[in-house]
């Protein structure tokens, strides 16, 4: 596991737990002044320059990230990804649709239902009503809708009981929407030993940014005790459903003390249900289970159109009170 740099180095290396067990694009150096939060006093103009400092691939990047989506798209478990993959080229290559017209369910054993051209947030609103999200690692973004979908009831949001020592004993600060850029900027980054490839390209970043400034996306950050970012996610709201999008880590434990602070927040406020997409190891020991996209499409027309929560969020409660308090 890689340490956070001291300050004095002018480069930091992030971690990232992805939902399909791919790995991720270039490692980005940027500078360690990058990853301060900014707030309601920064103009405008402070963060679309840090947005364009961060929301950035260089060509090597570039390169290697679609050298390394060929070859993994070529892997043997995912050849039967090509022939739907190759349907829906053509049919975008002889009839492209504006928007989400012309985008279906995916047939069984398929998760591709569509070329996603068009990531506006009106459009990209519209998709997660459905159950779609965008994703890829080569070419133009393609909607996804995935056969099982690895969701939490926070009805039935529990505290595993190691974790429960640990959210006593950390000294993680928990913070909601202070520093999406360097979310999801930690987010795309390569972890050590896997391959360096991403979905998080600049085209996405720059898509989210969007979603998060109309308050779609939301952002949770993990501050160790220097007050450095060690761990964080960022999500879709869709009603009373929240779609965790991406998480990252530098340090152990960060994103488990993020996600379970976040998930005591989402009960208490009256979400329903914490999609993660797929279903991981880790998220599956924090009691999400698989349920089939029939079910989750019929979760979403009961829950999409009942907003709750918070319009700006703010932490209500430190790991030791979510431990201790029910969020209800």
């Amino acid at each position: 596991m890689d340490a956070v740099l001291p300050a004095k180095l002018p480069s930091w290396r992030f971690k990232q737990v992805t939902q399909d067990g791919s790995a991720l694009s270039e490692q980005r150096v940027v500078s360690q002044a990058d990853f301060k939060p900014f707030g309601d006093g920064v103009s405008p103009s402070a963060k679309d320059q840090r947005r364009a400092a961060l929301f950035r691939e260089t060509p090597l990047a570039t390169a290697r990230r679609v050298t390394f989506g060929v070859l993994w798209a070529l892997k043997p478990q995912r050849w039967r990804n090509l022939l739907p993959l190759t349907r829906l080229w053509l049919k975008d290559m002889f009839g492209r649709t504006q928007g989400l017209r012309g985008v279906e369910d995916p047939p069984a054993n398929s998760e591709l239902a569509g070329m996603a051209h068009d990531l506006s947030v009106p459009v990209l609103v519209e998709a997660y009503r459905r159950g779609l999200f965008p994703h890829s690692h080569v070419g133009p973004a393609k909607w996804l809708l995935p056969e099982e979908r690895g969701v939490l009831e926070l009805a039935d949001f529990r505290i595993p009981s190691r974790m429960r020592n640990v959210l006593r004993r950390t000294h993680y600060r928990v913070s909601f929407d202070e520093d999406f850029e360097g979310v999801i900027t930690g987010c795309a980054a390569p972890r050590p030993g896997k391959w360096p490839l991403t979905w998080i390209t600049p085209r996405i970043m720059k898509a989210y940014a969007r979603m998060f400034d109309e308050g779609h996306v939301h952002s949770f950050e993990v501050w160790n005790e220097r007050g450095e970012l060690a761990g964080g996610g960022y999500g879709v709201v869709v009603g009373r459903v929240f779609v965790m999008e991406s998480m990252f880590f530098t340090e152990s434990n960060a994103s488990k003390v993020g996600i379970l602070v976040l998930a005591w927040h989402l009960a208490h406020w009256g979400f329903v249900l914490f999609d993660n997409k797929w279903l991981t190891p880790a998220v599956a020991r924090l009691g999400f289970k698989e349920i089939p996209r029939e079910a989750y499409a019929a979760r979403l027309a009961q829950l999409a159109d009942e907003a709750v929560g918070p319009e700006r969020w703010q932490v209500e409660a430190d790991p030791k009170t979510v431990v201790e308090k029910p969020p209800v």
